[in-house]
């Protein structure tokens, strides 16, 4: 249960500090420079994009059976991961960007913070508020994974 809080607390914080840093334009030039190179920006979407498969990990581990003896073990990483991903997305792009990118951005920070806020979270066992937030948070990944394979299509089409 400490662990979760742990979870819980550092997931909140960097989701509240991506939200700070485009709310108060809080930018690194640094960083701001890197991301203007084609080369970081295909290295860091990358990642990103490795993360985001990482995460189906958790998925199939439920569903191939013999990998189900370890899904525990992947839940664990999965919310551990998931809470970082403010941190990657804001290495790969310190503002929300416009049009589908935006799009992109509000769910991708926005199934964070479901994820964040789980089941273990809110403490209920109540079984339509299980399949109610399952089905929000697969559905939302699913939505951020198509939305990935579009903007690899749209980044590689007009370079």
């Amino acid at each position: 249960m400490k662990n979760n809080s742990y979870i819980t607390a550092i997931g909140l914080i960097l989701f509240s500090a991506y939200l700070l840093q485009e709310i108060f334009q809080l930018k690194f030039e640094a960083l701001e420079l890197l991301q203007a190179k084609e080369i970081f920006k295909r290295w860091s979407g990358l990642g990103l994009g490795l993360f985001i498969a990482f995460q189906w990990l958790l998925t199939f581990s439920r569903i191939i059976p013999r990998f189900r003896a370890k899904a525990q073990s992947i839940n664990e990483l999965h919310k551990w991961i998931g809470i970082l991903s403010p941190l990657l997305l804001y290495v790969h792009s310190t503002h929300f960007g416009f049009g589908y990118l935006m799009l992109f951005s509000y769910l991708f920070l926005g199934n964070m913070l479901i994820g964040t806020i789980n089941l273990d979270v809110l403490k209920s066992s109540k079984e339509w508020l299980f399949k109610g937030w399952m089905i929000v948070h697969v559905g939302l990944s699913m939505t951020i994974t198509l939305l990935l394979f579009l903007h690899i299509g749209i980044v590689f089409y007009y370079k």
